[in-house]
């Protein structure tokens, strides 16, 4: 054996047993974007491996004409002398086939992404729960509202009036709509086997619809760095059948806690690796208080702040003096030390309360020095 050939010999020996070493690692994973359990994830499943199969159409066949290039045309291959030719520069066949292939492998990729993207929309409400199985006209979605606090998750379930945090049900075959905000900073909701990640944004809501069809206990977890309680920010999603689900409501009510306002406030300061908590019952609106900002008491909502600018931009007034909002009464503009006190309109905006008001710059008033004068 020559000194090249052991060394390529021991370079093998040496790659097979790297790839050996590797097989314990890879047997410990759990490939459950490539296996989902909800029609949503599983259609997403489908996209993925079409575009990708399309896309290895041409990346195979370039990396395997790069290699038969490479070696047929090398220096030392006197065979190829004789077709060499220093004049050519074109090739209408070869020219066709370049273009093609790309053009129409693009062409299919953006007709399934296009048409994908359509049916996938985390607003459309689901059309079938599994392949030949629609979803019956009459069939009510679960709605579950979804918070991302720091650093956990409270799931609220308006039809039955109870709550959760780092945990949520629903029953198998059954369409689920969630509506989803934040209460501080930006963050991404993901459960792989249920649908693609959504994100949550404060005063502002989200929609995902989706559907589980295989009975089972799922993990769900936060997709977007959020600070430093993000590692801990995961929730457990179980699939259950309509009795079972039936039983996990009632363990819920009869937890005897109430999130109440105050409660919510308490629950959405920074804390980590919180364990699962219900709640048997949840105060009226409490979701929507949220994504309007206004669960503290005599808190403006931003619905009503903005109504209320949008009127005054426009000059309209209510009884010659001023709007009416939730948590505020703006009708009174002399009760300035009122915790729920006046917010007088000035211009399009709103002047906050026990805050006295500033100077105000009319065309009387006199003109501001220019910056240079001061220098």
């Amino acid at each position: 054996m020559t000194p090249s050939s052991f060394s390529r010999t021991r370079g093998r020996l040496l790659a097979s047993l790297a790839a050996i070493g590797l097989l314990p690692l890879l047997s410990g994973c759990n490939a459950v974007v490539l296996s989902p359990s909800g029609d949503v994830a599983q259609q997403q499943r489908d996209l993925i491996l079409i575009a990708t199969a399309l896309m290895l159409l041409i990346i195979i066949p370039v990396m395997v004409l790069t290699v038969i290039f490479a070696r047929k045309y090398r220096a030392g291959n006197e065979a190829t002398e004789d077709e060499y030719d220093p004049d050519w520069d074109h090739s209408t066949g070869l020219e066709l086939l370049i273009w093609s292939a790309p053009l129409l492998i693009i062409i299919c990729l953006g007709a399934v992404t296009w048409t994908s993207t359509h049916r996938l929309d985390p607003y459309r409400p689901i059309e079938r729960l599994q392949p030949g199985r629609d979803v019956a006209k009459d069939a009510k979605p679960l709605d579950i509202q979804v918070v991302s606090l720091d650093w956990k998750w409270l799931f609220i379930y308006p039809e039955y009036g109870i709550a959760t945090v780092n945990e949520v049900a629903a029953p198998v075959d059954r369409p689920i709509t969630f509506h989803l905000t934040s209460s501080s900073v930006m963050n991404a909701f993901y459960v792989p086997a249920l649908a693609g990640m959504i994100y949550t944004m404060p005063s502002m809501e989200t929609k995902l619809n989706a559907v589980i069809n295989k009975p089972g206990d799922y993990e769900g977890m936060s997709a977007n760095f959020s600070g430093d309680g993000f590692s801990h920010m995961r929730f457990r999603f179980h699939g259950l059948s309509n009795e079972q689900f039936g039983q996990w409501i009632a363990s819920a009510k009869q937890s005897g806690r109430k999130l109440d306002r105050a409660d919510y406030m308490k629950l959405a300061q920074p804390s980590e690796d919180v364990p699962v908590i219900r709640f048997s019952g949840v105060a009226p609106d409490l979701y929507d208080k949220v994504v309007n900002n206004c669960v503290a008491p005599g808190s403006v909502c931003m619905r009503d702040m903005m109504a209320a600018d949008a009127a005054t931009a426009a000059g309209e007034k209510i009884d010659g003096k001023g709007m009416k909002m939730r948590g505020m009464d703006m009708t009174h503009p002399d009760h300035a030390d009122d915790t729920a006190s006046v917010l007088p309109l000035r211009g399009a905006g709103l002047t906050p309360p026990n805050r006295r008001e500033g100077p105000q710059m009319t065309a009387d008033n006199e003109p501001m020095a220019p910056v240079a004068d001061k220098l």
